[in-house]
């Protein structure tokens, strides 16, 4: 029986265009994702490096870009977040079924981007939903490594079998389903998390 259910964000509550950064990069250059910016992304997404350090070091790879070229160019994949979603979960937290807890990886310049687009009252209403809110930057941890589902099951006190999981990405959901904890790799276009209500 479920009575946890940890949601991730990007592409399950707000939109994504995931290959728009790369895009905005390519008239700076940009070609291809390197190791040295691939490691670059990921530390920066643990919180293993400051912003003013992330774009720095993203600068002296891009030396056309303006600093201010550089944040738009990163938060070029936000899109929107539709009403009806954030609607779907407060709807949850009123019936007070299940624990509902947030998983994302996500840095520090994105989510003060989605605050400044959403605008406080209604990031708040969505942070307020969930039980736990984890952001992978301020938890020095990121998906799908499996010391970060451990970390949200030990420290929200989870039952693995009592919980669903909820990502648009199957090596995210592959890593959890390998704990026992149970999935749902949401098929982005195909599938909405307003439907979760049918699978439970």
């Amino acid at each position: 029986m479920i009575k946890n259910i940890i949601f991730d964000f990007g592409d399950i509550f707000i939109d994504l265009d995931k290959p728009a950064t790369a895009r905005a990069m390519q008239k700076f250059g940009f070609e291809n994702l390197t190791p040295e910016l691939d490691t670059l992304f990921m530390d920066y997404e643990k919180g293993l490096i400051s912003s003013p350090v992330f774009l720095e070091t993203v600068s002296k790879l891009f030396p056309t870009a303006k600093e201010n070229e550089l944040v738009d160019a990163w938060n070029a994949i936000l899109k929107d977040f539709p009403d009806a979603r954030l609607e779907f979960i407060e709807n949850l937290v009123k019936e007070n079924n299940y624990r509902l807890f947030l998983l994302s990886n996500t840095n520090d310049i994105h989510i003060e981007y989605v605050k400044e687009q959403m605008g406080m009252e209604k990031f708040d209403r969505f942070k307020n939903a969930f039980e736990t809110f984890h952001l992978s930057y301020e938890m020095g941890m990121r998906k799908p490594d499996l010391e970060i589902f451990e970390f949200v099951l030990n420290t929200d006190n989870l039952v693995a079998s009592e919980t669903l999981f909820i990502d648009d990405t199957k090596e995210n959901t592959d890593a959890a389903s390998s704990l026992g904890i149970n999935i749902w790799n949401l098929q982005v276009g195909k599938e909405d998390v307003t439907q979760l209500m049918s699978r439970l």
